[in-house]
């Protein structure tokens, strides 16, 4: 038997990261536990501050909230019972799960669109949109549409979620 004959490959991949182990097994087992123990804290610690989203958790968190028909996404609070803010928040969270849920092609909406969903002016719509831009709750896009942000659907679970719940239950 050669050396070659006795050797081993190992590839580990973890999230973005991909290491290949070759060699006797008993180095490669060194390797791999070398590796474990000195990149596996860090990329825990990278991962508990990395903002993601429980698209389960909030799709619980939208029973009775926000519902798709054939036609799209649907805000089942009347609007008399949600400020403007959450009004236009909800509109394109409710296209980002359409979008993540591969029920709608694109979860950007237009100014326009907003205002019709809104039924504001231009101008009472541009004020709230740019009050949500602010606190980083939306952001818009190159081709001047809206869209939620990471940030904005934790904050509005975390946030703004309850608070519509407690409305829609007076």
């Amino acid at each position: 038997m050669t050396n070659q004959a006795n050797n081993i490959t190992v590839h580990v991949k973890y999230g973005n990261l991909e290491k290949t182990f070759i060699g006797k097994p008993e180095d490669v087992w060194l390797s791999i536990n070398k590796f474990f123990s000195e990149f596996l804290p860090t990329f825990e610690i990278v991962k508990r501050i990395t903002l993601s989203i429980d698209l389960q958790k909030l799709l619980k968190d939208l029973e009775d909230i926000i519902a798709f028909s054939p036609e799209g996404p649907n805000i089942l609070i009347p609007k008399n019972k949600l400020t403007d803010n959450e009004t236009l928040a909800l509109w394109l969270l409710a296209h980002y799960i359409g979008f993540h849920l591969g029920k709608i092609e694109n979860d950007a909406l237009a100014k326009e669109e907003l205002q019709i969903k809104l039924g504001k002016t231009p101008k009472i719509t541009g004020t709230r949109l740019s009050e949500l831009v602010k606190n980083e709750i939306i952001k818009k896009t190159p081709d001047e549409k809206y869209k939620t942000t990471t940030f904005g659907v934790l904050q509005m679970q975390k946030e703004m979620l309850p608070r519509i719940k407690t409305k829609m239950s007076s």
